[in-house]
């Protein structure tokens, strides 16, 4: 099947793209990862290795990439500038790139006082469009340093960009930057309001963005209002208007008018220009991303693995 380079490069593409992202590992080890990718393979055709989501520690993006890999899916590895300087930056990519993983999203990170340990000591030694540069250089064989690389990783480069924090005409400007620098797509922070949302394709229509890169905008699986309102309070970035948690809240089925809400955002972004898919963070993780799909029209795309893929 076609990787996520040939699907949102297409020039004529049959259907939207989905991405969506590993819940975080702690612990479970191999198996942990095996029963997300078997509930998640199916309705994806490519899955996030985060790197330390929300200023938390988990398991290795780099460790959490290569087992995807390896369970017959396409990671896209993200790496945040928060924790690591330059050196294990491109170590980091670099690494992954030996076990078949070439598809990378750069973030900057949230600060690490959104985490649970807000005494640790920030690194930012780059942000998100130097990361860029810098990945685009590897792609070119060469390290920040000059030093040669061959044969060169053939990375596909991505970045995050936030259509719903301000200020918001800057976003399509920070986006701008991340594509000269390399970006080819951009997976969207999840992103409550609308119009927010449909003022970022517009501009990015206009300024010639999404030529550049392929959007695709973030929608959240979530199993009621309590999720709304822990977005709303903890999540940098992200603003959940009262009147959305009163939807759901006030619903007679909380739990299915947040399915509803979801599928609305979904069906609403895909009409939106310039979006060439859709990134789904899955905190149900149950069989809602396959319903998901099928209301929308979109097909399977592989076979779920088998549960002892992983089997050492």
């Amino acid at each position: 099947m076609p990787g996520l380079r040939e699907l949102l490069t297409d020039p004529a593409p049959s259907r939207p793209v989905i991405t969506a992202e590993c819940p975080v590992i702690d612990g479970g080890g191999l198996g942990e990862i095996a029963s997300h990718v078997t509930r998640i393979a199916p309705y994806a055709d490519a899955i996030n290795a985060t790197d330390n989501t929300a200023a938390r520690a988990h398991a290795s993006n780099v460790a959490v990439a290569i087992a995807l890999k390896h369970l017959g899916v396409e990671p896209v590895l993200q790496v945040v500038c928060r924790d690591k300087n330059r050196l294990a930056l491109q170590a980091d990519i670099m690494g992954a790139a030996m076990h078949g993983v070439t598809t990378v999203s750069c973030l900057t990170g949230d600060d690490v006082t959104a985490g649970d340990e807000p005494e640790t000591r920030r690194v930012f030694d780059m942000d998100a469009p130097q990361l860029i540069h810098a990945a685009s250089g590897l792609n070119r064989g060469t390290y920040l340093s000059g030093r040669k690389i061959d044969p060169a990783p053939q990375l596909f480069i991505g970045a995050v960009e936030n259509p719903g924090a301000p200020p918001f005409a800057y976003r399509v400007r920070r986006g701008l930057k991340k594509a000269a620098a390399g970006a080819r797509f951009l997976q969207l922070q999840i992103c409550y309001h609308s119009d927010r949302l449909a003022e970022f394709t517009q501009l990015a229509e206009s300024t010639g963005l999404n030529r550049k890169t392929a959007l695709l905008p973030s929608i959240a699986l979530v199993g009621g209002a309590k999720a709304l309102r822990y977005m709303d309070a903890n999540v940098p970035g992200i603003h959940v208007p009262q009147t959305v948690v009163e939807r759901v809240e006030n619903s007679s089925d909380p739990r299915e008018a947040a399915y509803q809400l979801a599928l609305e955002q979904a069906r609403e972004a895909l009409t939106m220009p310039g979006v060439r898919g859709l990134h789904i963070t899955d905190f149900r993780r149950d069989d809602t991303l396959g319903r998901l799909c099928s209301d929308l029209g979109l097909p399977t795309v592989r076979s779920a693995p088998e549960e002892n893929a992983l089997a050492v």
